[in-house]
This record gives C-alpha cells, structure tokens and sequence, in this order.
C-alpha cells in the first residue's frame, strides 16, 4: 500500500521558513524538529525569501502591474481580433 503524501497547511509552511530564516538552528534540526525532510525546508526558505519582497510593494506599483497586465492583455485581444476580422473580410463574410 502507498504512502499518502502529507499536505501541510500554508500557516505550517510559514512557521518553518520563518525558523529557517532566523539561522538558530540548522536544517537537519529543523527537519527533525517539525517531522519534514530537509528539501522540504529549503523549498519553503526559497519560497518565503523570494516572496518577501511582495509583500513590501506599494499600492502605487502594484496598482501599475496591475494596469500593466490589464494593458497587455486588451491588447492581445485587440490583435486577435484583427486576425479574424482580416480572415473573415479575405472570405468575403464581413
């Protein structure tokens, strides 16, 4: 019979990247400590580390990506579009 993975809550998660981050203890500590496998602590150190930056965005700049993508993604639609309303007007359907 197969093991069921484990499936650890997100507040989980972030307990252990915390502890990660701090440097008190290491990884093999770590990894004994709350019952995970040390690759499982790196992942989640690399996640919270690379993720922490978000978090220090700005309304201002997040509201820019935000026009950013909404931006891009008319304009795609507006390419789209274009390419079937040409395909329709070379067959003689518009």
């Amino acid at each position: 019979m197969k093991k069921m993975r484990a499936n650890y809550p997100p507040a989980f998660k972030a307990k252990v990247a915390l502890e990660a981050i701090k440097e008190e203890k290491t990884t093999s500590e770590l990894a004994s400590q709350y019952q995970v496998h040390p690759g499982q602590i790196r992942n989640c150190n690399a996640i919270a580390s690379n993720g922490i930056t978000e978090l220090f965005i700005g309304k201002r700049q997040k509201a820019e990506q935000d026009k950013d993508e909404l931006i891009e993604e008319l304009y795609r639609q507006i390419g789209q579009l274009k390419v079937e309303l040409d395909w329709l007007k070379k067959y003689g359907l518009v």
